[in-house]
């Protein structure tokens, strides 16, 4: 058993950091209060390989797995998670293209995206229906050669920047509920589609987020990833790979709170002492680390289980949730270590006490990762 990162994946940490603090950072504050999409970050980090980095190289990827990107996605978010959002999640669909489209598929979607060119969007969620998948109401009709789209979508990421979506439709509704969806490829600029991006979120703010409706919007069906009927599968595979990456944003977002909250309480004095010298402030810190090395622990190891061909979608579902609480924690603890500072925009603490809450609610929330892993302890 060896814990010991490669040679390569330490030098793609250091890569992923270095890029992050001298591209990020300058753009950071801005982002978060005009809530500003970052393109140009992209194309960035998508020259350097930090963009789909799983994507095998034969598709134009970095050929990084996804404990290479789950790795990639800790240090973005060290510095800005909404930031890293974007590039990270630039490939976000992606995933059920590569694991279910056709060779033609994977070469027209998966090259330009990796490239940067391109940024696509898994369109999912629905305005009544989150967690409960099977509760999609978006339909897709054939007709002659094509499907006819109807429906909306809620809270995608990236819905007004995108080029293309990954779009979970009902397409067989005369099954059973779970096999009568589908996964479809729509175009964003196809006629008949209309996206708002929804401003006023708590965190993330720099991540592009918009609900979108479709009336009537036309697509080959050649567009089908995969088998009809097979889309709530496909799906739920989509969500036991990409919690992952979700998992290392809030270790990367709790790895900061801990290391800036290290500096700020051997800086700061009370009493006629570092405030880093009291029990009680020790008490948080530990805590923090604690939380932090076990959180690293089931992201890495579920990453690297994925990469082996061994994937543990139980565990994954235990990092998202645990990910989750560890950011959270962190992040408020961080607050609280800081005191009035760390309620101010001076400080990163109170971005970061906003930003942690996403990974509570998106990607599943921390509910739905009780029940996943809570059927699989019942069904032992």
């Amino acid at each position: 058993m060896d814990f010991e990162l490669t040679d390569e994946l330490k030098m793609l940490k250091d890569m992923a950091y270095k890029f992050a603090l001298a591209e990020f950072t300058p753009l950071s504050k801005e982002a978060d209060e005009h809530e500003k999409y970052t393109p140009e970050i992209r194309k960035k980090a998508a020259d350097n390989g930090l963009v789909a980095a799983w994507i095998p190289e034969e598709y134009g990827g970095a050929g990084a797995g996804i404990l290479g990107n789950a790795i990639i996605t800790e240090e973005l978010s060290k510095i800005d998670m909404g930031i890293g959002l974007n590039v990270v999640a630039a490939c976000f669909g992606c995933e059920s293209i590569f694991q279910y489209g056709s060779e033609e598929m994977k070469q027209k979607y998966l090259p330009p995206v990796c490239r940067g060119e391109w940024v696509s969007a898994g369109a999912f969620t629905e305005p009544n229906a989150g967690t409960d998948v099977s509760g999609y109401k978006t339909r897709a009709v054939k007709d002659g050669s094509d499907y006819v789209v109807n429906g909306n979508k809620m809270f995608i990421t990236n819905g007004t920047v995108c080029d293309f979506m990954v779009t979970q439709c009902i397409t067989n509704p005369e099954e059973k509920k779970y096999n009568s969806f589908s996964l479809i490829v729509i175009p964003a600029d196809a006629k008949g589609i209309t996206r708002n991006k929804i401003h006023g979120k708590m965190g993330i703010r720099a991540s592009d987020t918009a609900e979108i409706a479709f009336e009537d919007v036309r697509v080959p069906q050649a567009n089908l990833v995969g088998k009809e009927g097979k889309g709530f599968y496909q799906l739920m595979h989509f969500f036991d790979t990409t919690r992952i990456m979700v998992a290392a944003q809030g270790l990367g977002l709790a790895e900061a709170c801990l290391e800036t909250s290290v500096k700020y309480c051997k800086e700061r004095t009370a009493f006629g002492t570092a405030l880093g010298n009291y029990q009680l402030t020790q008490k948080k810190l530990t805590e923090m680390a604690i939380m932090i090395e076990a959180l690293r622990g089931l992201v890495y190891k579920s990453g690297w289980l994925v990469d082996n061909g061994t994937p543990d979608f139980t565990l994954a579902a235990m990092a998202k949730f645990y990910s989750g609480q560890t950011a959270v924690f962190c992040a408020n603890n961080a607050v609280e270590l800081h005191g009035g500072y760390g309620y101010i925009d001076e400080y990163s603490v109170q971005k970061w006490y906003r930003d942690a809450k996403i990974l509570e609610l998106y990607e599943g929330t921390k509910e739905a990762e009780i029940m996943t892993v809570g059927r699989y302890l019942m069904s032992k």
